[in-house]
């Protein structure tokens, strides 16, 4: 089955034909580094690290591309105000970015470029854009006339003349459109300012993403992507700007992702309704978080409540339970056979039939929009069934069940590196989870760890009275305990 996306700019699903067969170019706009990152940024991270996974894990060779906004009126506007320099906040915060992205699983783009560090790139672009005659200065200004270039409006669906008659009357009357925007800033006082042929300055925030995409990538390349928020007009602009100025498609494919509300509002800064990554890491383990993002589409908007993360987090509680019932048999099964015998019978053969089709029913989800909500759906499928096996009272461990196993564990890694889940030692991630999730109900660990030494204890002594008064006073602070063979587990609803 090909791959197919949704095209934003044709508005319907494509088949994906890479410009250069077996290799991808992507690039999605970064952050503007002005402040810590809140959970919106956290699913536009996660959804394009996982679709950079995905054509890497199906075969593609692949350039992705995502920048970093170091100069621009918020982080001027915080440097002032701490009386330090812009370079001086926005690296401090792309720090912070990079420990929050590391922190959830999101690995390194290929490259990340900075805008300062395009500013030659920028002038030759406006240049040529003057040169075109799509460009005109004005007192040091320079601004982008929409009306020059045809396409105007086609990726967010706006028609010019409609864009025009709803243009709000208090405009900059020094240009000659309303929707006209700026390529170039004069200088001002307290601004940072780079020379240029109009006099000293700064960029405007679309033009940096034309060029650095354009450096690395080329003039057109394969994808572009983004939150839904850049359409119109960050996104808009960069076309303009690039299709006008070297007359080619500047990308052939438009990813956007929805957004995460709350109430059914956009999370945003400007909104004060953001959580950020930070302390949601407090809180819940960062594979929670991505499961969250990964069980809705990624064009789909995900509504954040603590219900919904605490079903995230009861989901890969499963998940990992099952896995260290895994891990478990195949350490008991150490030095079995690994070969299955010739034909598998039983309930060795149906697991070993549903983890067969497992990858197969994998990329069918993911070559569909990449849908990882229907992948994640035949995972836990799988997951179900190999739970069943496991704690069926008839296995046992033998060089079928072994073999199947492995099977398991195999496929279970391979899928969960493309979402970047179950990445973890199993029986880490649930102490971890329980301790964390101790923590945010202002439970004492050492003190659920001493009752249950208690109870077995009082167990050992035949004391059924005081093991049953202590397993009430567990339950009562929702400390739920599990005997098995190897001792007494315990988790929090």
């Amino acid at each position: 089955m090909s791959l197919k996306l949704y095209n934003t700019l044709t508005r319907r699903k494509e088949e994906f034909k890479p410009i250069t067969p077996g290799k991808v170019g992507m690039y999605v706009c970064g952050i503007t580094a002005y402040d810590v990152c809140h959970i919106g940024h956290a699913r536009s991270a996660v959804v394009f690290d996982v679709i950079t996974r995905y054509f890497r894990y199906a075969g593609f060779d692949v350039t992705y591309v995502k920048n970093f906004t170091d100069v621009d009126d918020k982080i001027i506007e915080r440097a002032n105000r701490e009386k330090t320099t812009i370079g001086d906040v926005s690296e401090r915060f792309i720090t912070r970015h990079n420990e929050d992205m590391a922190a959830i699983g999101v690995e390194p783009p290929t490259v990340t470029p900075k805008a300062t560090e395009n500013i030659d790139g920028m002038i030759r672009l406006i240049r040529t854009l003057e040169e075109k005659g799509l460009a005109y200065a004005m007192d040091g200004d320079v601004y982008y006339a929409v009306e020059g270039f045809r396409g105007y409006g086609k990726l967010s669906g706006r028609n010019l003349e409609d864009m025009l008659a709803g243009a709000r009357v208090d405009v900059n009357e020094r240009k000659r459109n309303p929707l006209d925007f700026a390529l170039w800033k004069g200088s001002k006082e307290g601004e940072p300012w780079w020379d240029s042929p109009w006099g000293p300055g700064r960029p405007g925030w679309h033009i940096e993403c034309s060029v650095m995409s354009q450096r690395y990538l080329g003039e057109t390349f394969d994808i572009h992507g983004g939150g839904e928020d850049l359409i119109f007009p960050h996104h808009e602009n960069e076309i303009a700007q690039s299709e006008g100025a070297y007359g080619k498609p500047f990308a052939n494919y438009w990813l956007h992702n929805g957004f995460v509300r709350i109430n059914s509002e956009k999370m945003s800064k400007s909104l004060g309704n953001f959580f950020t990554i930070e302390e949601m890491l407090r809180r819940y383990a960062p594979e929670v978080l991505r499961f969250f993002m990964l069980q809705s589409h990624y064009r789909s908007p995900v509504d954040f409540s603590e219900e919904s993360l605490a079903e995230a987090r009861q989901g890969m509680d499963r998940c990992y339970s099952t896995l260290k019932l895994l891990q478990d048999a195949l350490k008991a099964g150490e030095g079995t056979a690994e070969t299955a015998p010739a034909v598998l019978t039983g309930k060795e053969k149906d697991l070993a039939e549903v983890l067969s089709r497992l990858p197969e029913r994998f990329a069918e989800a993911m070559n569909d929009d990449f849908n990882t909500a229907r992948a994640l759906g035949y995972v836990f499928d799988a997951i179900r069934h190999l739970n069943g096996f496991l704690l069926d009272k008839t296995f046992i461990v033998n060089s079928a069940s072994m073999a199947v196993l492995h099977q398991a564990r195999e496929t279970l890694d391979g899928i969960g590196r493309v979402f970047g889940l179950f990445l973890v030692d199993p029986e880490r991630y649930l102490l971890e989870d329980r301790e964390r999730e101790a923590a945010k109900r202002g439970l004492d660990v050492a003190e659920i760890e001493r009752l249950i030494a208690g109870r077995r204890e009082a167990r050992e002594n035949k004391d059924w009275h005081r093991a049953d008064e202590i397993r009430k006073e567990l339950a009562a602070r929702q400390v739920v305990l599990k005997d098995g063979p190897s001792g007494t587990t315990w988790s929090i609803q």
